[in-house]
């Protein structure tokens, strides 16, 4: 049974850190009579990207799903969206990564995309601390759309590479905060430099994945998981992805 966690920021700021696969969720996994048999349709989960205009919304997910980096910034016109496939312990699993724009023109638009989400992220521009005071808000409007307990939320910092280790503590410190009210967890990533940006994603694919199990379950349709035992993506697995990680810390 793979152990589907990716290391986040800080276990302070992490209310949904954990280890292991959810205790019904696990047995699952040991269900031999049905472990083989796929489910008979398509596992996906909504993913609403919200926040500030600028603040790098749309490099996050385009280094993520294209793995390229765009200096030339284009600014999100109403709302865009990308889907992501993966493979969880050998079942197909899908993320629709929308990309709400963050100009206060558009708000209305893209607030119409807010509905239905399973994990809402919040984005704020770590070289820019008004934007992390913005962070709240974005999580209001869109929890409108949204149960409460249906939601995972998570407060996203990017273009950590713009900001010297002292100033980057001190805002790391403020967003702790912040995502405590929030009751979010919180990562800081760049996209230039692809830090923390695989392992985010891939955190988020497993809690959505393994809330989707649970839900099947529920509605008391078979959950067969498959003879898999990591994460993958069209591009790299999990492990692959750890690996990646390490490299560049230690280099």
């Amino acid at each position: 049974m793979c152990c589907c966690y990716c290391q986040c920021y800080t276990p302070e700021a992490s209310l949904q850190l954990k280890t292991d696969w959810d205790i019904q969720t696990k047995a699952a996994f040991k269900d031999q009579t049905d472990r083989l048999q796929l489910w008979d349709r398509q596992k996906m989960s909504k993913v609403v990207v919200v926040g500030d205009f600028s603040v790098g919304k749309t490099c996050l997910i385009n280094r993520f799903c294209k793995d390229v980096f765009e200096r030339d910034y284009k600014a999100t016109i109403g709302v865009d969206f990308e889907i992501e496939r993966f493979e969880i312990s050998g079942v197909p699993f899908s993320l629709q990564i929308w990309d709400t724009a963050g100009q206060e023109k558009f708000k209305c638009i893209a607030s119409a995309y807010y509905r239905g989400a399973q994990v809402i992220v919040t984005v704020f521009d770590m070289a820019d601390i008004k934007s992390l005071d913005h962070t709240s808000q974005w999580l209001e409007e869109a929890m409108r759309e949204n149960d409460p307990d249906s939601c995972f939320i998570f407060l996203v910092g990017t273009k950590t590479d713009l900001l010297p280790p002292d100033e980057r503590q001190r805002t790391e410190k403020d967003a702790v905060r912040m995502a405590a009210e929030m009751h979010a967890e919180f990562w800081a990533v760049s996209a230039k430099t692809g830090e923390n940006v695989q392992a985010f994603f891939f955190r988020i694919s497993a809690l959505a994945f393994e809330k989707c199990i649970m839900k099947e379950m529920e509605k008391s349709i078979p959950a067969s998981i498959g003879p898999g035992d990591n994460i993958k993506s069209e591009r790299i697995t999990l492990e692959e992805g750890r690996t990646q990680e390490m490299k560049r810390s230690c280099c």
